[in-house]
């Protein structure tokens, strides 16, 4: 019976290595995607910490690379100190994930006021003549989020761009997609978006931070079970004597 759950505790320990595995290809894949759009919005979020948690689940993604072979290697040759370290670094890798969804959740939280303190002023400097890195990310944004303005198409009016060109029109990355002779003109504005960008940055870029946030938890949930699968192994190890015989290969007189 105690050998049954020995091997039982071990063959789920190796199966949650594997997982591991599996686990750091996808934190990294997440991180590099928080990187990613990030970089599409920028311009709206000036705050670079934000990306605190990004940086953070991708040294953890590293990391558990290196803990799954730890994990596999001292599970296969029933090593005591492979498996109390292999504990010891998923508690630590634990504790960070704590740490990210925490983060997380504050700077989800800030995401709104950092929003609205930059994307007035990235639209007064909108340059549609010549456009640089701010407006360009203007375009970006209205074509992939379908919006106009920060509130709504008649925020440009207040515009020095709006105002120099003095033909009342908007960018055409504010046209939707299905008006083909759109020109951006104020007296059509069936062919304009009619929702503005500010609260669609804002629920991008907190939809962004709560995959983190569930990544950080769905792998800290796993994590446990593998230190709790560890920590069977190890004390039925040290306790019990079908255990050892099973090591050595010895039997009982």
């Amino acid at each position: 019976m105690g050998q049954c759950g020995i091997t039982s505790s071990k063959t789920v320990l190796v199966f949650l290595n594997l997982i591991f595995w599996g686990a750091a290809g996808i934190l990294c894949y997440v991180g590099a995607y928080v990187f990613i759009t990030y970089d599409d919005y920028d311009h709206f979020f000036e705050d670079v910490y934000t990306l605190i948690p990004a940086v953070v689940i991708i040294a953890v993604g590293a990391l558990l690379f290196i803990i799954g072979l730890i994990g596999c290697c001292a599970t296969i040759r029933e090593s005591r100190c492979g498996l109390a370290t292999f504990v010891i670094i998923l508690l630590l890798v634990f504790v960070t994930e704590v740490v990210v969804v925490v983060l997380g959740y504050v700077y989800r939280a800030k995401v709104e006021n950092e929003v609205d303190r930059s994307i007035q002023k990235v639209y007064k400097t909108y340059n549609g003549t010549s456009p640089d890195a701010a407006s360009r990310a203007i375009d970006y944004v209205q074509r992939q989020l379908h919006c106009c303005g920060i509130h709504n198409y008649s925020d440009w009016e207040n515009t020095d761009w709006f105002k120099e060109t003095k033909n009342q029109s908007v960018p055409l990355s504010c046209c939707r997609e299905t008006a083909s002779n759109c020109n951006g003109s104020l007296a059509h504005p069936s062919d304009l978006y009619a929702e503005g960008c500010e609260a669609l940055v804002v629920k991008k870029l907190q939809e962004i931070m709560m995959h983190v946030i569930w990544a950080a938890l769905a792998f800290a949930a796993i994590q446990l079970l593998g230190m709790l699968c560890a920590c069977i192994v190890l004390c039925r190890r040290s306790r019990d004597p079908a255990y050892e015989l099973l090591i050595t290969g010895g039997t009982y007189a």
